[in-house]
């Protein structure tokens, strides 16, 4: 499975299982095991480590505490279908680790900004003190 340019899986690092869907679905539901249940062991797989310690350090409950991804696919009738589901569905959890986030940089305001502010909040002050009773 491609991940990038450089990067991809052997498909024997991925174990795929056909097991029985869960809900509603007739008479055929408890004969047919369409649905698709995949598991990726991260710590033992043949992705660079910059991979497999970003996909470790996220909080997503598809990862266990052993490190390996669960990927459980049953959105659709078939077993084909739901097979490319899950196998879309991990390519796309490595991908989302792939991209580093630009670090935000804290701004301040400028000095023109400030001083407007301040103006601002003393000409309401002014117009609200010219509400008060009026003494001789």
């Amino acid at each position: 499975m491609l991940i990038s340019s450089n990067v991809s899986i052997p498909d024997d690092e991925i174990e795929l299982m056909a097991i029985r869907a869960q809900g509603a679905g007739g008479q055929n539901v408890n004969k047919v095991s369409s649905a698709i249940h995949l598991r990726f062991a991260i710590r033992a797989s043949s992705l660079p480590d910059f991979y497999k310690q970003r996909l470790l350090k996220l909080k997503d409950r598809r990862i266990s505490k052993e490190g390996v991804i669960i990927i459980k696919a049953q959105q659709f009738r078939t077993r084909e279908k739901n097979r490319e589901d899950a196998l879309q569905r991990l390519q796309r959890l490595i991908r989302s680790v792939a991209v580093v986030k630009k670090a935000r940089r804290p701004t301040k305001p400028t000095k023109g900004s400030q001083k407007r502010r301040v103006d601002s909040k003393v000409k309401r002050g002014r117009v609200k003190s010219l509400r008060g009773k009026v003494r001789e």
